[in-house]
């Protein structure tokens, strides 16, 4: 038989704090939506990462993927959140427009402009590196200053 002390501590006590834990933690909404660009040009040929961050009701950022964001931009083709150019591609800039999917009403637009001067930096054959290469001369310890 059960005791009444027993059943009165589990319907006041255990019940509620088990259906309090199988309750759903409130979603935090998406605000607003940011371009956090790692870089401020864009290049032919590679798959530029476009990142876009949610400011959330709480405060708090969370990073939004291509399965949050509706991407579109004047040219290239989507990958994702990256966007890749045809190297034939011949404009000096990109509009890329994000629209969060769960509220169409949030968007940003911003225009990326296309990375102009290739520097080709010539890397060291492996030769020069096991012979110790062209990079400047070291100064002897008892010489140096600092």
């Amino acid at each position: 038989m059960y005791k009444p002390l027993r059943l009165k501590s589990f319907v006041y006590i255990i019940l509620p704090l088990l259906l309090l834990a199988g309750r759903p933690a409130a979603a935090q909404q998406v605000d607003s939506i940011y371009f956090h660009l790692y870089t401020d040009s864009l290049k032919k040929g590679v798959h530029n990462y476009i990142n876009v961050d949610g400011k959330l009701s709480n405060g708090r950022w969370m990073p939004m993927t291509h399965k949050d964001i509706q991407f579109t931009a004047t040219a290239g083709r989507w990958d994702g959140n990256s966007l890749i150019l045809d190297s034939a591609f011949k404009g000096e800039k990109v509009d890329v427009k994000a629209v969060l999917k769960a509220d169409p009403k949030i968007w940003r637009e911003v225009t990326i402009y296309l990375k102009t001067v290739d520097t080709a930096e010539r890397l060291p054959t492996v030769d020069e590196i096991l012979k110790g290469g062209q990079g400047p001369a070291r100064q002897p310890r008892r010489g140096r200053r600092g």
